[in-house]
C-alpha cells in the first residue's frame, strides 16, 4: 500500500471505529426486500497462513531480487496446479518494460482466468487482485511485508481455488492478477490498465485488497474497511446484503476520504466500478516487523471469504455493477463522523488525547453539525462538501 501520512492514517482509524460502533444501523442504501447474502467460512486460518508465512519469510528478501522472483513462481505454479487458464496469451506473465532496452524488464505481473459459463455474460469479467511486491531490504534490514500484502495475495490464492475447483463456473468470467511495483507508483497495475489483455472495459468490477490480516493502529477493531462502493449501486448493494462471518464487520467509506491508496486508482480512472478491501496501517506497516507471526489468521480467512462472495455474487447476479459518475452522498459517512467525534471528546474527557482549547471547540462544531444532519437522516451535496474538508481538517490539526 502506497503510505498516507500519519494524520490521515489516525482518521481513518477513528473512522473505521465509528462505523464499527455502527453497523448495527440499518443502510439507508440497501433494499430491505433483497435476500442476504450469507458468507460461507470456505477459506480457513490454516489456508491462508502457508501462503503468508511463504511470501514473508525472510528467504523471500522482502519479495525483493531472488525472493520476488520466488514469490512469482509460487503464484504462477499455484495458479497452473490448480488448472485455471493462462491470462495473458498462452503464459501466466505479463512482463512490465523497463523502457531502457527492448528485452529488459522492470518487473512482472501475473495473471489466470476462469471462463464464464454463461455465453450471455461470460465475455464480462470480474477481476480480483493483489500486489505480491514489498520493499525489499534496506540498510541490510529484511520489510517481510507478512501484511502488505501477504495477506492480500494469500486472499488471492484461495479465492482461485475456491472457484476453480466449482463443478459450474460463475456466469461471468472471472480473472485473478497478482500485481508487481505496487510500492512503486502502482506502475505494476498501471502498466496492466493501459496494456490489458482484453478490452479494459469489459472488467464489470475491480476488487484488489492491501492489509487485510491486522487491524487499524493495532486497535480492537472487528471490521474491514471497504472502498468504492459508492461509485456503484449493485456493488454497494451486495456489500450491504452481507452476512459477514461472526466476529466481521463490513464499514463502507468513500474513496475520497483518503484519495489513491492502492491499485484500483488506474482503473477508478477508467471509470470501472471497484471495491477496495483494508483493515488499515498499524505501527508495524512498512517496518521490519510486519512478519507473519503478528497477523490475525482467522480475521484474514475471514475478509478473504467476504471478498470470495462478493466476487461471487457479482460474477453471477442478473446486472453487473455500473460506474455512477457522481455518487449521491452518503449518509453514513456522516453518522461515521459525529461518532468520531463523540469517540474524541469523550477520550479527551478521560484524558487520551488531551486536546488543546481550539481542537475542542472544532470538534465540538464538527460534532454538533454531523449530529444534526444524521438525526434529519439527509445529507446535500453542498453538506458533504463540508464533511469531506472538515474531515481533512480533523487530519491535520487533530491527528
Amino acid at each position: 500500500m502506497i503510505p498516507s501520512p500519519r494524520h490521515a492514517i489516525c482518521l481513518t482509524t477513528a473512522v473505521f471505529f465509528a462505523a464499527s460502533l455502527a453497523a448495527a444501523l440499518p443502510s439507508l442504501a440497501a433494499d430491505e426486500s433483497a435476500a442476504p447474502i450469507p458468507v460461507p467460512s470456505t477459506i480457513t486460518a490454516s489456508d491462508v497462513r502457508p501462503h503468508i508465512e511463504f511470501l514473508a519469510h525472510p528467504d523471500r528478501m522482502g519479495r525483493q531480487g531472488a525472493g520476488l522472483a520466488a514469490a512469482a513462481d509460487y503464484i504462477e505454479n499455484w495458479f497452473r496446479d490448480h488448472k485455471l487458464a493462462p491470462l495473458f496469451e498462452g503464459s501466466y506473465r505479463q512482463a512490465i518494460p523497463d523502457g531502457q532496452t527492448p528485452a529488459g524488464a522492470l518487473g512482472t505481473n501475473l495473471g489466470a482466468v476462469i471462463p464464464g459459463s454463461d455465453p450471455a455474460v461470460r465475455d464480462e469479467i470480474i477481476l480480483i487482485t493483489a500486489h505480491y511486491d514489498h520493499l525489499g531490504k534496506r540498510n541490510g534490514v529484511i520489510y517481510p511485508g507478512a501484511d502488505d500484502n501477504a495477506s492480500s495475495v494469500a486472499m488471492l490464492l484461495e479465492s482461485a481455488r475456491q472457484i476453480a475447483a466449482m463443478p459450474v463456473k460463475p456466469r461471468r468470467t472471472v480473472a485473478f492478477v497478482a500485481f508487481d511495483l505496487e510500492e512503486r507508483l502502482l506502475h505494476g497495475s498501471r502498466w496492466f490498465a493501459a496494456h490489458p489483455p482484453w478490452d479494459i472495459h469489459r472488467i464489470r468490477l475491480f476488487i484488489t485488497a492491501d492489509l487485510i490480516g491486522r487491524s487499524l493502529g493495532n486497535l480492537e477493531l472487528p471490521a474491514v474497511f471497504v472502498m468504492g462502493s459508492e461509485r456503484s449501486t449493485k456493488a454497494r448493494e451486495i456489500l450491504d446484503r452481507l452476512q459477514p462471518p461472526a466476529g466481521l464487520e463490513v464499514a463502507r467509506l468513500g474513496a475520497d476520504l483518503v484519495g489513491t491508496r492502492s491499485d484500483y486508482g488506474p482503473f477508478r480512472d477508467f471509470r470501472i466500478p471497484f471495491l477496495f478491501f483494508s483493515t488499515g496501517e498499524h505501527p508495524d506497516y512498512h517496518t521490519p516487523r510486519d512478519t507473519p507471526d503478528r497477523i490475525d489468521y482467522p480475521k484474514c480467512a475471514s475478509i478473504s471469504n467476504v471478498i470470495l462472495t462478493t466476487a461471487l455474487e457479482a460474477a453471477n447476479a442478473d446486472a453487473a455493477p455500473v460506474w455512477i459518475r457522481d455518487p449521491a452522498p452518503d449518509i453514513e459517512e456522516v453518522k461515521a463522523l459525529a461518532r468520531v467525534t463523540r469517540l474524541l471528546l469523550d477520550a479527551d474527557g478521560a484524558g487520551t488525547p488531551r486536546l488543546s482549547d481550539l481542537q475542542r471547540a472544532f470538534i465540538e462544531q464538527v460534532h454538533a453539525k454531523t449530529s444534526f444532519m444524521a438525526r434529519r437522516g439527509t445529507v446535500t451535496a453542498e453538506e458533504r462538501v463540508w464533511v469531506v474538508r472538515a474531515a481533512q481538517w480533523l487530519m491535520i490539526s487533530v491527528f
